[in-house]
């Protein structure tokens, strides 16, 4: 098989999910596994709960003390995920 033709059926694949509205789940997905990765696994012990409503990442922290400071560098986690993934996922964070 051509290289080509491999990257026409990636393109395919995207335009399939986009379609058929799976792309946004597919990427909230991947933005909440990659959670552990962006953060590391010190921060991410901390973490009870994630999940995603309206563009906006809801996060559970066990932490008061590290729920302040992750406030502190919102917006650049914000970047630092959309980034990850390759999407404009979330817009903003919600520590509890």
């Amino acid at each position: 098989m051509k290289r080509n033709n491999a990257e026409q059926i990636g393109e395919l694949i995207r335009h399939y999910l986009r379609q058929e509205s799976l792309e946004s789940p597919l990427n909230e997905r991947r933005l909440i596994s990659a959670w552990p990765e962006v953060l590391g696994p010190t921060i991410a012990s901390y973490t009870r709960e994630l999940y995603i409503k309206n563009q906006v990442l809801y996060v559970h922290l066990t932490s008061a003390a590290l729920r302040q400071e992750l406030m502190m560098g919102r917006e650049l986690l914000v970047r630092n995920l959309n980034r990850h993934v390759g999407a404009q996922v979330i817009t903003n964070i919600i520590f509890r």
